[in-house]
């Protein structure tokens, strides 16, 4: 259907829920308050807009469910795009690591990854675009980096520095096995190798200041990750990082929002009522004005169960939660014409139904105008 539309729902529009009639056009949202073309009922659901995820990497457990065991990039990415439209995501970021680790998160695997993407775009129901998560300290592979930004539409790239931490033995010893074990090294040897990485040091932050440039010019998006103080908050900004992602203090996330500049955190936090690591509060930061975007992390039902949790508890009203994970993502990745429900941009639409608050179920998903997902 190129031309429809949805009646009788619970529509989220820029000022509040109302149920009008909204039209779509050739894959637009061509009008509010007003039906033609045939006619999809929504009577007791929401009608919201899709949801857009910045920063997700649960794709990687379709990859290798398990340490030594991978599956093709075509495989993953499609069984992926089943789990993204059915938990009402639109649009996803895929957060492709670059690392001087070997492995899963290797410049070689991230390329085959990105090339992966790009020959199945079209064949892939959620509008899957590239979150390029660049070990600082991954060198040798910067040029690479950037020729991957050249090629792929609205590319976010943030700066990560994992390094750092397990150089000077700060990093947990389970997370460190970990590690070693998804590079495919023993303990003893990837040891080695981050000795050697880290005796690189010096050359870390020159190269980050000439790629932040760099990908400015070819017109990425820049995030920051993990920032662990306000000064430092302060040096990506300079470099043109417009959000901070899971920054690491109060403060540090503070003195983004009191630049006017977006938080990003896991909405798995939200549903699991804390991190699982010991990191900030992601409801509490939300009532504190310190977290305005959500991203699913490492699990995508999380931003659907996260936001009628937040309405359910009294932290927001859906209205304000549903920003956290539409409106507000759309802005970090500068996707103006999608994440809110308005004439004029993408008809990226979910209905849901939240009869019960605690298990809302995702009952159609247009991508486009495509229904892309059916469950009504």
């Amino acid at each position: 259907m190129s031309d429809f539309s949805i009646v009788n729902g619970q529509v989220l529009l820029p000022a509040g829920f109302e149920e009008v009639p909204i039209r779509i056009s050739d894959g637009l949202l061509a009008g509010i308050d007003e039906a033609a073309g045939n006619v999809i009922d929504a009577r007791g659901a929401y009608v919201l807009p899709g949801i857009v995820d910045v920063h997700g990497d649960a794709f990687e457990r379709n990859l290798m469910p398990r340490p030594k065991v991978h599956f093709p990039p075509e495989i993953a990415l499609h069984e992926t795009d089943r789990q993204l439209v059915s938990n009402g995501i639109t649009t996803a970021y895929h957060g492709l690591t670059v690392s001087w680790e070997p492995g899963l998160r290797s410049f070689g695997h991230t390329r085959e990854m990105c090339e992966a993407i790009a020959r199945n775009r079209k064949t892939l129901s959620c509008d899957t675009l590239v979150h390029l998560r660049w070990e600082t300290f991954a060198l040798d592979d910067a040029e690479g980096v950037l020729e991957i930004l050249e090629d792929q539409p609205h590319a976010i790239l943030a700066f990560n520095d994992h390094t750092t931490k397990s150089a000077l033995g700060k990093e947990k010893p389970h997370k460190f096995a970990q590690m070693a074990q998804r590079a495919g090294l023993p303990l003893d040897e990837f040891r080695a190798l981050v000795e050697r990485v880290w005796a690189r040091r010096a050359d870390v932050e020159p190269m980050i200041a000439r790629m932040a440039r760099r990908a400015r010019e070819v017109g990425a998006t820049l995030l920051a990750h993990d920032e662990a103080s306000v000064e430092q908050r302060r040096w990506f900004r300079n470099l043109g990082a417009l959000a901070s992602e899971f920054p690491l203090t109060p403060e540090t996330a503070a003195d983004a929002r009191a630049h006017g500049e977006h938080v990003v955190l896991g909405a798995p936090n939200v549903v699991r009522g804390g991190s699982h690591n010991g990191a900030t509060d992601a409801t509490a930061a939300i009532s504190e004005g310190l977290c305005s975007v959500l991203a699913t992390d490492y699990y995508y039902p999380a931003p659907l169960l996260a936001a009628f949790k937040l309405t359910r508890e009294g932290v927001c009203d859906l209205a304000n939660a549903w920003e956290l994970i539409s409106k507000n993502p759309a802005e970090v990745a500068g996707l103006s014409g999608r994440g809110t429900i308005e004439p004029g941009k993408r008809a990226d639409l979910i209905l849901v139904d939240a009869t019960d608050m605690h298990h809302p179920q995702v009952k159609a998903t247009f991508v486009a105008g495509k229904k892309v997902f059916d469950r009504i």
